[in-house]
């Protein structure tokens, strides 16, 4: 399948809101008295919105390769660099609501298993909900 823009905005903001959401469940009520619960879907929230931005570099990459589609290697690197930007700013400029005194092992933890689940989702859950998805560059709708 070779996603359009609009087709991985959709996959990226339907797979964060569901499984990211379950997935992020979890930490949430495990911070729950400390009030650093919603922190976690703060930064789900923050890796969505700049998943938006990079989803249209990722398609102007995908340009270049012969086949133009997107393999899971890179889908792979991209989801190392999109950690490594968002811990970043989070710790050199800081992003609203979000503390920089946030974990690093704590937010790598949160995100690896998101970035797994959604990864996981992708090429498996989605194929089955939505048989077409493959077949319509991506979209859903």
């Amino acid at each position: 399948m070779t996603p359009t823009l609009f087709g991985r905005w959709q996959t990226r903001l339907l797979l964060l809101a569901t499984v990211g959401g379950l997935v992020t469940l979890p930490f949430y009520l495990g911070y729950i008295g400390s009030g650093a619960g919603l922190l976690y879907f703060r930064m789900l929230g923050y890796v969505a919105f700049f998943g938006l931005f990079w989803d249209v570099l990722y398609i102007y990459m995908q340009k270049f390769r012969w086949d133009r589609d997107w393999p899971a290697a890179f889908q792979l690197l991209a989801g190392i660099w999109e950690g490594i930007f968002i811990i970043s700013l989070v710790k050199t400029i800081g992003l609203p609501a979000v503390p920089k005194a946030l974990t690093i092992g704590g937010f790598f933890l949160h995100y690896s298993l998101v970035w797994l689940a959604v990864f996981t989702a992708s090429q498996s859950i989605m194929r089955i909900l939505f048989p077409f998805w493959r077949f319509r560059g991506g979209q859903w709708l």
